[in-house]
């Protein structure tokens, strides 16, 4: 098995479930006792949330560049970055690296397209929604991303960062994402990106009418394939 890294803490509540996540799929995959080989980073959201904020972005790519090559010393074979906006720094933070990076835009439009649907719905935060660095990569797999209104990708982005990120959940919330959900489905959506590893703490199969496409699972399924290969 090879050794996944995963470079997280952008949320904690993200990166716990990723660990989580990969137990799950690696006690389902071999059975007994087995349990995935990690190695695991994990930062501070606070310093890296300034950096977002106040658009940083060069200074928070150095630190996950460093990071990144800490985990490659440290004996890692690839390296999973447990959330989706930083993945805007996917290029910056794997330079000078040897080891791959498992990009999660590509693993979760692979999934999409192999399920034959076309037209995703995409919610995230407002970095990944607004900005190219993700929805670009959609694209280049043939997929038609849709998005919110303004309004809409401002709530869903302050539910992420105000209640999701410190791994609060409220029944407001979760009804204020069903019906932003069920807006991307109205304009044509024919499933749903959680986009921000945090937004399954909201939604899921049980309360979206179109497919979810879990980034989060998606890419901790597509690690341990890549772990087990």
């Amino acid at each position: 098995m090879k050794t996944i890294g995963i470079l997280g803490g952008m949320s904690a509540a993200s990166t716990q479930i990723y660990y989580r996540k990969m137990c799950e799929i690696v006690r389902k995959r071999l059975g007994g006792l087995h349990s995935p080989e990690l190695l695991i980073r994990s930062l501070d959201f606070a310093r890296i949330e300034t950096l977002q904020a106040s658009g940083q972005w060069d200074e928070a790519g150095r630190i996950l560049n460093a990071e990144a090559k800490g985990l490659e010393r440290g004996g890692s074979d690839l390296i999973v970055l447990a959330t989706n906006t930083m993945h805007k720094l996917a290029e910056q933070m794997m330079s000078g690296v040897g080891i791959p990076l498992l990009h999660i835009a590509d693993a979760t439009a692979n999934r999409i397209t192999k399920s034959g649907l076309k037209t995703p719905g995409l919610m995230a935060t407002a970095f990944t929604m607004e900005q190219t660095f993700y929805i670009d990569r959609l694209k280049a797999a043939g997929l038609q991303p849709i998005i919110p209104d303004d309004a809409d990708r401002a709530e869903v982005h302050r539910i992420i960062y105000d209640e999701l990120c410190k791994d609060i959940t409220t029944t407001d919330s979760r009804s204020i994402y069903e019906n932003i959900a069920q807006g991307l489905i109205e304009k044509g959506a024919d499933c749903v990106i959680l986009g921000c590893t945090e937004v399954g703490m909201l939604l899921n199969e049980c309360n979206v009418s179109v497919p979810v496409f879990d980034t989060t699972l998606i890419h901790c399924e597509s690690a341990i394939d890549a772990a087990l290969a």
